[in-house]
């Protein structure tokens, strides 16, 4: 299974919507460097596949890469089907899927806008184990099931 990322997207401080920034440099063990989830155990790069933020835009959202407060956003590769344990070749990076998915605490703006929110059940989360650049355009493939 082989994809395009087509946002990398970073933020400041936790709780908002994230930017893209074209490219950025993913630190093992950590994450995106300078994101405000850098460090996150183990949800350190969150990643949402555009077909995920297409199915709210059918739902009347103007919403775009970033706007679910993901790192990077793909297009091509069903994210939510991987197991936890799958290995992603991102980029220069290697990526380890550790989290499908996170339960939400509270009611974000796009769940009151829409009545629903990908992020909880498309998302998912990996830990970083090899660094390096990844930009838009990079290809991100699994490179091993679990």
């Amino acid at each position: 299974m082989k994809g395009t990322i087509v946002a990398v997207c970073t933020s400041a401080n936790k709780g908002e919507r994230k930017k893209n920034v074209g490219s950025a440099n993913l630190l093992a063990g950590l994450g995106l460097e300078g994101d405000a989830h850098a460090g996150f155990q183990h949800r350190q790069v969150s990643l949402l596949a555009l077909e995920s933020i297409e199915k709210m835009r059918g739902k009347g959202l103007d919403v775009n890469p970033g706007d679910f407060a993901e790192n990077v956003t793909t297009t091509g590769i069903d994210l939510c089907s991987l197991p936890v344990g799958t290995r992603l070749k991102a980029g220069a990076t290697l990526l380890e899927v550790s989290q499908i998915g996170k339960e939400c605490h509270t009611r974000c703006a796009i769940y009151y806008q829409a009545g629903d929110c990908v992020m909880p059940k498309e998302g998912i989360f990996t830990i970083v184990v090899e660094g390096g650049s990844l930009s838009v355009g990079d290809s991100i493939e699994v490179i091993e099931h679990v």
